[in-house]
């Protein structure tokens, strides 16, 4: 006679949530709005600053670069380095030297000081954003509170452009360009204040864990060569020596870096993190999501101020509707979706819509009324607020605890990867079909009219990609994942 089954023993319960876990949400949103803000902020008072500073029209473009290369070059290192010494460590020093960066570009009398404070700034950025999701997903276990935490951060990254160019142009026009700066002092004290008595304390194992100085130095430099080759692209364009020389040297060390990680004793990127399908899947999604989604947040802006003549707290209020849509989805619908449905079926749910919004907008007419050509758009910009939570969740969910920073700061670099090849590619084919209308005789209006649909067209190309991908590579889950996810749902574990 065959002895009984032994019983399984159910999970641990999830700890109860408490007050400190939303004040800790907070902190790490508001840590998030800062960066996203001053990310779109500055794009409206960049004239006020030109004509204030004295900036030439190609120095002007570094105000936006340095702050890009630096937040983008710096995310991995940050992300891994908040592992090692500890995530909350690492969000209190990355909002510190935020802070204190914001008020040295407000007092800036120069261009070199105003771009090294810029270069500070992104600095900061990284050392805070890298670790903010991997805090959330250690202090949230529980599937549906992860899910609303995770909702809640998508949304704050989601509408903070929106609420930027709102800012941004009320800010100039009231009180100066130095105030877009100013303003994150009171924001980042308030937020230093809270963060300390509210984020959990976590003790890494310390940099000789994972001390790996030549990779990081290789990755750093990597994706700093490489965003900035893209970001000048269209100075230079794409087949110019500057521009294949620096993408070039940005693939040799970015595959050294590769190299060295898998040979390495203490590897700053731990390779096993890339064999989970939802980590690798949803990081390659985002970067084509992002890069398509340029053309909405950025191009319509530029459509309604260049061919409509709105002006710039105009333009802002304009896109309003898209960031309200965006988070009654994504605070209130989303998780929901997400634990009846699952994760990869929002997310596709929502690629679905965004694609539909790209396609809407390639058919956008010279003088166009907003309530009947654009204010349907922005309705449809829902599926951004189901998207971004889904694939969120996705890139996160393959990553043990002691990966959690790792993971976060990877899925930070991939967006700002997207973010720049999106700025490179989308802008630079606009220019050159307007120009070619140009020389064939349209109106400036046409002609500009027409390179943006040429963008939005590419952007829906993009979409219909990531779809695809998500279709394939996140259509099932990893198998060590799943496994773990049996025995313990509420606790991510880290890939095979």
């Amino acid at each position: 006679m065959s002895a009984p089954a032994r019983p399984v023993p159910a999970p641990a319960p999830a700890p109860p949530v408490t007050r400190s876990h939303h004040l800790a949400l907070g902190v790490i949103a508001t840590g998030l709005l800062m960066t996203v803000l001053d990310g779109s902020i500055v794009t409206v008072a960049m004239p006020a600053i030109q004509n204030d500073l004295g900036f030439t029209p190609g120095g002007l473009s570094w105000v936006v670069n340095a702050y890009l290369i630096a937040f983008g070059g710096l995310l991995l290192l940050s992300g891994r380095l908040g592992d090692l010494i500890g995530r909350k460590r690492m969000f209190l020093a990355g909002t510190a030297v935020f802070t204190a960066a914001s008020v040295l570009a407000g007092a800036a009398g120069t261009p070199a000081l105003l771009i090294a404070a810029r270069f500070l700034q992104g600095a900061g950025s990284a050392m805070a954003s890298a670790v903010g999701l991997g805090i959330l997903v250690t202090l949230f276990t529980e599937s549906r509170e992860r899910a609303r935490a995770i909702a809640v951060f998508s949304f704050t990254g989601a509408a903070g452009a929106s609420i930027g160019q709102v800012l941004g142009g009320i800010l100039t026009d009231a009180l100066g360009w130095h105030w877009i700066f100013f303003i994150n002092l009171p924001i980042g004290l308030a937020a230093l204040l809270v963060a300390v008595r509210v984020l959990p304390g976590d003790r890494g194992p310390g940099l000789t864990a994972g001390a790996d100085a030549i990779g990081a130095l290789l990755v750093t430099a990597g994706v700093m060569v490489g965003i900035y080759s893209v970001v000048e692209v269209e100075s230079y364009g794409w087949v110019s020596p500057h521009t294949l020389g620096l993408g070039a040297l940005a693939v040799a060390l970015l595959a050294a870096f590769f190299v060295r990680q898998a040979t390495a004793a203490t590897p700053l990127l731990p390779l096993r993190i890339l064999r989970s399908r939802s980590v690798a899947g949803a990081n390659l999604v985002q970067i084509l999501m992002v890069a398509a989604l340029f053309s909405f947040q950025i191009l319509v802006a530029l459509y309604l101020q260049r061919v409509l003549g709105y002006g710039a707290t105009a333009t802002g209020l304009a896109m309003l509707p898209a960031a309200a849509v965006i988070g009654a989805v994504s605070l209130g619908i989303s998780a929901r979706l997400s634990t009846r449905f699952g994760d990869r079926s929002v997310l596709l749910a929502g690629l679905v819509l965004l694609i539909g919004v790209l396609g809407l907008l390639t058919r956008l007419p010279v003088h166009a009324h907003y309530a009947t050509d654009l204010l349907p758009v922005m309705f449809l910009a829902a599926g951004f607020g189901l998207a971004l939570p889904a694939l969120t969740t996705l890139g996160m969910s393959g990553a043990g605890e002691e990966d959690a920073g790792l993971a976060s700061g990877l899925f930070n670099t991939t967006q700002q990867i997207g973010m720049a090849m999106g700025v490179a590619v989308l802008s630079t084919l606009a220019a050159s079909r307007t120009d070619t209308l140009l020389a064939d005789g349209s109106g400036r209006a046409e002609a500009l009219t027409g390179g943006y649909h040429l963008a939005f067209a590419v952007g829906a190309g993009l979409l219909t990609a990531a779809f695809l991908v998500a279709l394939v590579v996140l259509g099932r889950p990893d198998r060590h994942t799943a496994t773990a996810a049996t025995a313990a749902p509420t606790t991510p574990a880290p890939s095979a």
